[in-house]
């Protein structure tokens, strides 16, 4: 029964961080554009933007 006393709090206490997380991602945007992901995987390579870095040189 005493354990009762440190696994509810914790419990609370847990489901408050969760909470506090997702509050975060969705107010700083993480789920703004979920079907350009979607999307970017479809694409072929002829599709895909060229890589603007240049290849390792000897």
């Amino acid at each position: 029964m005493e354990i009762l006393y440190v696994l509810l709090p914790v419990s609370v206490l847990l489901v408050l961080a969760i909470l506090a997380v997702l509050g975060w991602a969705v107010f700083n945007g993480q789920f703004e554009d979920i079907e350009q992901e979607a999307v970017r995987i479809l694409k072929t390579d002829e599709e895909k933007p060229e890589d603007k870095v240049e290849p390792y040189q000897n």
